[in-house]
């Protein structure tokens, strides 16, 4: 006879497990500690101790009453039945299932670009790709995170990153869309995943625009700047961080992150290590009269730390990324006029618009990478010599414009721009 709701609820528990029957091989397992589990017996082809073909009676489990109801357990015993009919053994395609649902679990989108950001740490990527890394990854973590990554769609992966779109954050909507196909990538490399969704997405955000850092860009403006610079009354490790980024012109993290240690006096260089530099090849800086002037008087405040220019509260760590931007905005120049990266548009332009050097010694001095290897070993020995001679004169230059005396135009040098 059938179950009913009424006898499941009454059965009491007793010494030892006992089976209430339902129909069609469903039963309630009662145990002594009062559980009540519902099993499913049914018989599968299968063979004896001899190898002979016999019928094999096995149990497959549904779950507990009252969590699962009678209702629902009678619907998972058509299932499996269903199942059964189709020639698939029910106990082991609900294990299969378990163990995909695992390895699911584990091979999600956000365990899948975390081992990607971890590959991105042993292959020594700065470590201002790992953050951004991170904080792209954070963009799409809720909306993608925990979905199986072999699993996802293109219009769940459109979805994700759409919602920057609309709220007038192109860049982030398109670099969210990049890092994730770099996540596909690495997913399929390790069979983890089979196809990546966002290669179906090209053209579906809208375009991005670049924009550039703002930066002064002519003569006038550059030694009103260094006027500027001079007269800042704030911390004086900041000011010393300003004048090294006009003369130096490094990336604004190369700068924060100078170490004492990479500073050379008496061969008048500055070597900037490889994992700290975006093409990920050591650059050298050499450092003009004035470069040197200013570490001398930076590291009478902070000479006996590890870093250069160190947090205000702290000389364990670099200064704030926000710390040089800050300086300009108290100098009165927005984020539109000047930014910290600025400072290597404005050497960029007044370098080469000077004539006097070639193209090849600023792009060296600018430590822009060369897509030819060869070619880049080669430039970088071959204008040494050019970029110690231009370091210098553009630090001249520099303050040249800073006193607003006379500029006097020298002759080119040979050679130059050919």
């Amino acid at each position: 006879m059938a179950l009913t709701d009424t006898a499941i609820r009454n059965a009491k528990p007793q010494a030892k497990p006992y089976k209430l029957a339902d129909e069609k091989g469903l039963f309630l397992l009662v145990q002594p500690s009062g559980g009540k589990l519902w099993r499913l017996k049914f018989r599968v082809d299968g063979r004896d101790d001899q190898g002979n073909p016999k019928r094999v009676e096995k149990k497959v489990g549904f779950g507990a009453y009252p969590d699962v109801n009678l209702k629902e357990a009678r619907r998972l015993r058509d299932e499996a039945r269903a199942t059964l009919a189709a020639g698939i053994d029910p106990a082991e395609k609900k294990h299969r299932d378990a163990h995909t649902a695992k390895i699911s679990a584990a091979n999600s989108f956000q365990a899948a670009a975390r081992a990607y950001i971890d590959k991105c740490k042993r292959e020594g990527r700065a470590q201002a790709t790992i953050t951004k890394q991170e904080w792209l990854l954070n963009l799409l973590d809720r909306a993608i995170g925990q979905r199986p990554i072999a699993e996802i769609q293109p219009f769940e992966m459109l979805e994700a990153v759409r919602k920057y779109e609309t709220t007038g954050r192109t860049e982030a909507a398109h670099r969210a869309l990049q890092f994730a196909s770099q996540v596909f990538r690495f997913a399929i490399a390790n069979q983890l995943a089979a196809s990546d969704p966002t290669r179906d997405l090209r053209g579906a955000l809208t375009s991005h625009k670049a924009k550039h850092h703002a930066a002064v860009l002519t003569p006038k403006q550059a030694g009103e700047l260094m006027r500027a610079i001079e007269g800042y009354d704030g911390h004086p490790v900041t000011r010393y961080a300003l004048q090294l980024a006009a003369l130096a012109f490094v990336r604004p993290g190369e700068l924060r992150h100078a170490e004492w240690s990479e500073i050379d006096t008496d061969t008048k260089v500055w070597r900037i290590s490889a994992e700290k530099m975006k093409a990920r090849t050591e650059h050298v800086v050499p450092l003009s009269r004035q470069a040197l002037d200013v570490l001398a008087q930076a590291h009478a405040l902070t000479g006996d730390g590890q870093y250069v220019f160190p947090s205000i509260r702290t000389h364990l760590r670099p200064m704030s990324e926000n710390t040089v931007n800050a300086a300009l905005r108290r100098l009165g120049y927005s984020n539109g006029d000047m930014t910290g990266h600025g400072f290597r548009a404005m050497a960029c332009t007044l370098l080469n618009e000077s004539g006097k050097w070639s193209p090849d010694a600023i792009e060296r001095a600018l430590a822009h990478k060369d897509k030819d290897a060869v070619r880049a070993a080669y430039h970088r020995g071959q204008h040494w010599q050019e970029r110690i001679e231009m370091a210098q004169w553009w630090a001249d230059y520099l303050d040249t414009l800073r006193t607003g005396a006379t500029v006097i135009e020298l002759p080119r040098r040979a050679g130059a721009n050919q």
